[in-house]
């Protein structure tokens, strides 16, 4: 199966365990993996044969900086739900992998970051 890859996503947003990460907010990065039949395109050359882009990242962003939510496994499962969505992308579209990075935890003595992958599957 074709895969595109769209990495380094990154946006400002307010998800996080501590009461002050959903006020103050911190910057998230997202990489997807998204699982797509790309023959067609590779023969046609017309975007409406492949996945328009533009339109998947406008969605992760658009998800960061407007979600609340306590953790980020529900950030990236979040994300998943809204790329898989037949209004975001087309129906060849039939699996994504998300891979959501915390890029500066609040965490005592650890400069390190954390990031969840998951990957779903369309129905």
């Amino acid at each position: 199966m074709d895969h595109i890859h769209l990495t380094g996503i990154r946006a400002y947003g307010y998800t996080g365990y501590l009461p002050e990460e959903r006020v103050l907010g911190q910057w998230f990065e997202v990489d997807l993996t998204l699982w797509l039949d790309l023959s067609q395109a590779g023969h046609s050359d017309r975007l409406e044969d492949t996945l328009d882009y533009r339109s998947v990242i406008q969605t992760v962003k658009h998800l960061i900086q407007t979600a609340q939510f306590a953790l980020v496994e529900r950030l990236a499962s979040a994300i998943a739900t809204a790329i898989l969505d037949p209004e975001v992308s087309p129906p060849s579209l039939n699996r994504v992998q998300v891979r959501l990075t915390k890029l500066a935890a609040p965490i005592p003595d650890f400069a390190g970051k954390i990031t969840i992958s998951l990957t779903r599957d369309r129905l």
